[in-house]
């Protein structure tokens, strides 16, 4: 991990990977944003020991990442919510979800599709709607299970194949947005209903 003082490191790329760049911590976000605010969910979902998910939400809510509700009060218990600073890694999470299916595909096709949640139609990489060419804000995007979610994952469609059991490159590649398109964000777009 690179130090906290940034003796060596005059860079903002290496000053937001102290907040985001630790194992499981994009994850985390991405978990959020698909609606899994609590403590046990995201246990459950991630595989990660309690421990390092302590440290990591502990990590991004002292970075005002992720802001934290009791929901109970015997025995206390938290949900987390992304805050307006988490909110702008929305595209962050977008991009490496698409350069995740460009590069490294799963057989079946992409496991979540970005959608416009207004028309369905297709996100694409300049967060424009593939259909109706709206701009979009992280509040106008919402998220679809793909031909290559696992059957295990919440939100599969039930009797969905395994990815591991079907082939199906073609797909991956009509479906998955082009690493090559400019990338045009214009300022945090904050919507703290976001579902995706």
């Amino acid at each position: 991990m690179l130090g906290r003082d940034y003796i060596d490191q005059v860079c903002s790329i290496s000053r937001a990977l102290e907040v985001v760049g630790e194992r499981w911590t994009l994850l985390i976000v991405r978990d959020v944003l698909l609606g899994r605010h609590r403590f046990d969910e995201l246990v459950d979902s991630l595989g990660v020991t309690r421990t390092v998910l302590t440290q990591r939400l502990r990590l991004l809510v002292a970075e005002g990442v992720l802001e934290r509700s009791a929901y109970q009060q015997r025995p206390e218990r938290f949900a987390y919510h992304l805050t307006a600073k988490g909110q702008g890694l929305l595209p962050v999470i977008a991009h490496l979800l698409w350069w995740g299916d460009c590069y490294y595909p799963e057989p079946a096709g992409p496991p979540r599709l970005l959608r416009h949640r207004n028309c369905g139609g297709p996100v694409n990489p300049t967060f424009n709607c593939g259909d109706c060419g709206a701009t979009l804000a992280p509040g106008d995007i919402a998220t679809e299970p793909g031909p290559g979610l696992s059957p295990h994952e919440p939100g599969a469609p039930a009797g969905q194949p395994s990815a591991r059991n079907v082939v199906s490159s073609t797909h991956a590649a009509m479906t998955t947005p082009t690493p090559s398109a400019p990338i045009r964000l214009k300022g945090p777009h904050v919507d703290e209903h976001i579902r995706w």
